[in-house]
């Protein structure tokens, strides 16, 4: 089992765990420098690492959002389908409030599955998921 917290265990057999320290999601997009703008300036995510063509966001102390310049490497954009960003949070009424305040085209915020989300997408069409 995992001894240090942020890390989950993948358990394939009784002796068999892989141990994950970090994750990284990487966004290859077309529209690499509205996407890129999108998570500095509006969603205001931290940047680890900038590139000519890649940046790397923290989300949190393990984990990343990378968004990376398509056209650059040998993966295309895929323009959004079947990619949603689900991100849980403490704050969601006063995040929802910046957001809708800053212009960000963000959902209303329901109630699904016993708790409180909202919905928004990206310049690539990531759907992201905020909740509580």
């Amino acid at each position: 089992m995992p001894a240090a917290t942020g890390t989950c265990a993948i358990l394939k057999g009784p002796m068999d765990a892989m141990i994950i320290r970090r994750t990284n999601t990487i966004l290859y997009c077309s529209r690499w420098a509205a996407t890129v703008a999108f998570y500095r300036d509006q969603i205001k995510l931290p940047i680890l690492l900038q590139k000519a063509w890649f940046v790397e966001f923290q989300l949190t102390l393990d984990s990343c959002l990378s968004v990376a310049d398509a056209a650059r490497t040998s993966l295309d954009s895929a323009d959004g389908a079947g990619i949603t960003l689900s991100w849980k949070v403490d704050n969601i009424d006063a995040i929802y409030d910046r957001m809708v305040l800053d212009g960000i085209d963000a959902g209303p915020i329901t109630v699904t599955w016993g708790a409180r989300g909202f919905y928004l997408f990206d310049p690539e069409g990531n759907r992201i998921e905020i909740w509580a």
